[in-house]
């Protein structure tokens, strides 16, 4: 019965591309046809288990049995898999528009209603889940220059991950507006490249916070390195404790850390990002976001990679900012520039698979490979996109054109 239903349910996602699929008893079934631009995968399944473990819940259960090593990949790789499965089903395939139905409602309000409450002694404790597992390993996957673990800027002429991740780090601190002395406020500093960064080409004084100890140690490492320790500092405290200090800064930026906040939290995080800045200051939000509307934190993701994450959708993201009377004045939607950042990754991981192995085990390569697959293939057909918004206190604090933010950027990329 189990092969019966994953081959009706094959059968109707894979049209485009083709995907032979080797069953346990010997059977071998194609699906689809060869499409130009789509992959040709062949897999088989080591047991009649896996069929099981797909049934109950696609995505974890392939993954699970990935890392296992009970879905064998013959032909392609996990990349070529997931982007065959994806692609077969993009977001916007066009076609008539209808409400959503009342199953996917109550499915979407049940999975909202499940997302972790993310407080203050879970936070720690997700956030090492994900980047204590050790910095050799990012060492090996991100650019060496600053070692950003968030969406690049593929800007025109950019043609090499540590350009496009500088290119980032330019077009965020532009949108900053920043002068030099100013006070920087970094939520999620990760291992101090943007700090370093803003110190290094703006001159302001940057304190970055992070619930890492691994991010924390190097951080402070780096900056010491670059000769910025004058103007960085880090420290391991939670947003909520930073803004019950009392303190005030001209400048507040978070890249990647607004997805690890929870959606329960949201309103908390912008009370306290509103407590943080300085009447006359700007904010700006780095996030990985979904088009349309908001959703749920799949199992796999929510087990092996972010426990405790939601990805937001830009209405519920607004919406919790807007009662602080922060401005949302300037939002800017990357649709592929993650897509390409992480194919990025995913040929790093690729090109140092031994020593991964060595370092962790197998296994984890396998979860690891999986899970930037599955990410790659959600920006490039799924829903995933990044979001960056610029948020002032007040109307007047930003000039009434965005002219400065081309002129701010070119400066700060060839200084």
């Amino acid at each position: 019965m189990s092969k019966a239903v994953i081959r009706k349910f094959i059968g109707s996602t894979v049209r485009k591309g083709r995907l032979l699929i080797t069953f346990p008893d010997g059977d071998v079934v194609d699906y689809g046809a060869p499409t130009e631009g789509y992959p040709e995968v062949a897999i088989r399944f080591a047991d009649t288990k896996v069929m099981r473990d797909i049934m109950l819940d696609p995505r974890i259960g392939a993954g699970e049995a990935f890392m296992d090593g009970r879905l064998i990949i013959e032909q392609g790789d996990v990349m070529s898999l997931v982007q065959l499965l994806r692609m077969n089903k993009m977001w916007e395939r066009g076609g008539a528009l209808k409400p959503p139905s009342f199953t996917r409602k109550l499915k979407n309000r049940i999975g909202h209603a499940m997302e972790s409450v993310n407080q203050r002694v879970s936070s720690k404790r997700n956030v090492a889940h994900h980047y204590d597992i050790g910095n050799d390993l990012y060492r090996l996957m991100l650019d060496a220059e600053h070692m950003q673990y968030s969406c690049a800027y593929w800007d025109e002429g950019v043609t090499t991950l540590a350009q496009a991740q500088e290119a980032k780090l330019a077009h965020i601190a532009a949108k900053l507006a920043l002068e030099p002395g100013q006070s920087v406020l970094d939520i999620g500093c990760g291992w101090g490249g943007m700090a370093i960064f803003l110190a290094q080409r703006a001159g302001v004084y940057v304190n970055g916070i992070t619930l890492s100890e691994e991010q924390l140690a190097l951080a402070r490492q780096r900056a010491e390195e670059a000769g910025v320790s004058d103007k960085v500092q880090f420290h391991l405290i939670d947003y909520r404790d930073l803004a019950e200090q009392g303190d005030k800064f001209d400048r507040i930026v978070s890249v990647g850390m607004f997805e690890h906040v929870g959606q329960p939290q949201f309103e908390t995080f912008f009370r306290c990002c509103g407590n943080l800045l300085a009447d006359d200051g700007v904010m700006l939000l780095h996030t990985i976001g979904r088009m349309g509307g908001p959703g749920t934190t799949d199992a796999f993701t929510r087990k092996y990679i972010f426990p405790g994450g939601y990805i937001p959708a830009l209405s519920e993201t607004v919406a919790a900012s807007e009662k602080y009377r922060l401005i949302a004045s300037d939002v800017e939607t990357l649709r592929l520039h993650y897509a390409k950042t992480l194919r990025e990754w995913y040929a790093k991981c690729e090109a140092n698979k031994d020593a991964i192995i060595a370092m962790m085990d197998e296994r984890f390569y396998r979860m690891w490979t999986f899970y930037l697959a599955g990410a790659t293939a959600a920006f490039e057909s799924g829903s995933m996109c990044n979001y960056q918004i610029q948020y002032t206190r007040s109307r007047h604090a930003l000039p009434v054109t965005r002219n400065y933010i081309a002129q701010s950027e070119t400066t700060l990329r060839t200084s």
